[in-house]
């Protein structure tokens, strides 16, 4: 699956939830590996901010990003409409502090990136993939987060804030496909009682009945009602019973639980990548949802790349025959077993290292541990294989190693083991010369890796 960004340019604008301020913002097409970013046009130097977790500074009312002097705030509905149209690249330009926030909903975003469309890029999707439970707790507010391994994005959500108006809902969205239809139109929401500390909090100067659902569920003097009118410019309003104070009726009758959810996805989507796995949200909210991202940001910067994920159960792609027609190896040097995944820029093979291992009679015999040196060797058979299917007939060629660089062993490799090696193109190939990076996995962790030069040879 390759990486996408926009086909074209496109602006919104409208005002800021908590500035007030009239504010555009232009979405601008981006190349593979960019990932999202924030640029602030109207500061000096137009500085810019990745849309990553790292750089989350506060969670009151919105997500806010921060970098230096330089913040972003509001993100979130912006975020999750391109994280469910499965976008990976986007530059979006900023007048102002933070994203407008339109109708209070994503949809706005949704319907400005559908008309835009979508363009393939040549680079390759990186998935997080969920290989084990991942949970996250906050004692005091009662929220919980738990992911579970998946093999799609999905998630839902429970609610309870323990109001006579606003109690137990739930909302689900079992494939991203369903955001646009299902989850982009809901709303933010605020209860009446919230809203005076938020304004002498200097928050929501740019709230309206038009772009929030106001709940009312703590009774009020009238007084203390237009009071809190007078505060955001609304209308005196005489509200006899509790109940939702907006004009038009709620998009769905879960609402507030299914706009839990768009920011639950707009929040995971700052941890840069598309995420595979099943999110069970307890009482959701920024502060949580950011806190997970960084989780896995932590995660993903502990290991660039995550170990392929390897059923025994698949059939491979190319068998031990296979692979014996395209390389030259023969025991005792043929030291890939199979590949079980390749595309145009990567491929993924597999070795069983059983206690039957010619070499292991002289390293060490006692304590037997498989040579780096081989290990290095076993990477750059997979990447072989890699190389020549960029040819015809790639029986009639051979690839030749020029080169090997920033090899690092990590862990030994006994017997028993089961190797996994990922091997990428560092750069496109040019005059039959290649520059690869490969990886070798024991489960999960990154055993060893190193970087090679190859070149593409016709056979006399």
């Amino acid at each position: 699956m390759k990486q996408l960004t926009l086909s074209e340019s496109f602006t919104v604008e409208g005002k800021g939830l908590h500035s007030g301020a009239v504010i555009s913002a232009t979405f601008c097409q981006a190349p593979a590996g960019h990932g999202y970013k924030f640029q602030r046009i109207d500061l000096e130097g137009e500085p810019v901010i990745d849309a990553l977790a790292d750089y989350v500074i506060a969670t009151n009312r919105g997500t806010v990003l921060g970098k230096g002097d330089v913040t972003v705030s509001t993100i979130e509905h912006a975020m999750a409409a391109l994280y469910a149209a499965g976008i990976d690249n986007v530059l979006i330009k900023l007048n102002g502090p933070e994203m407008p926030i339109l109708d209070g909903s994503a949809k706005p975003y949704v319907k400005a990136i559908e008309k835009a469309g979508r363009t393939e890029l040549k680079a390759d999707k990186e998935f997080y993939v969920v290989k084990h439970k991942i949970e996250l707790a906050d004692a005091e507010s009662g929220s919980k987060i738990m992911i579970l391994p998946d093999d799609e994005f999905s998630t839902e959500v429970k609610v309870n804030f323990n109001s006579p108006v606003l109690n137990n809902q739930y909302a689900s969205m079992e494939h991203t496909d369903e955001f646009a239809g299902e989850i982009a139109d809901a709303r933010t929401f605020v209860f009446v009682r919230e809203i005076e500390p938020l304004v002498n909090a200097g928050l929501i100067k740019g709230g309206d009945l038009d772009n929030a659902i106001v709940i009312y569920d703590s009774a009020m003097e009238q007084e203390q009602l237009n009071h809190i009118a007078d505060l955001v410019n609304a209308e005196h309003r005489q509200v006899n019973e509790f109940g939702y104070v907006n004009p038009t009726p709620l998009k769905h009758d879960n609402e507030p639980a299914r706009h839990k959810l768009l920011d639950l996805v707009g929040d995971i989507a700052l941890i840069g990548r598309p995420l595979k796995g099943k999110i069970i949200a307890t009482k959701p909210g920024h502060s949580i949802n950011t806190k997970m991202a960084k989780q896995i940001r932590n995660d993903i910067k502990r290991q660039d790349i995550q170990a392929p994920m390897y059923d025994p159960n698949r059939e491979p792609l190319m068998d031990n025959l296979a692979i014996r027609h395209h390389l030259p190896h023969r025991y005792p040097f043929l030291l890939v077993d199979k590949i079980i995944d390749k595309t145009d820029s990567y491929i993924v093979g597999v070795k069983n290292v059983t206690t039957n291992e010619p070499f292991f009679q002289g390293h060490f015999p006692q304590e037997p541990v498989m040579p780096g040196v081989l290990l290095v060797e076993a990477m750059a058979q997979t990447g072989g294989l890699l190389v020549l299917g960029s040819v015809d007939e790639p029986e009639r060629y051979s690839t030749y190693f020029m080169k090997i660089d920033n090899v690092k062993f990590r862990q030994k490799v006994v017997p028993g083991d089961t190797l996994i090696f990922h091997v990428s193109f560092m750069t496109e190939m040019r005059r039959g010369m290649a520059v690869m990076k490969g990886r070798c996995f024991v489960g999960d962790k990154l055993v060893c890796e190193c970087e090679f030069m190859a070149q593409i040879i016709k056979n006399k």
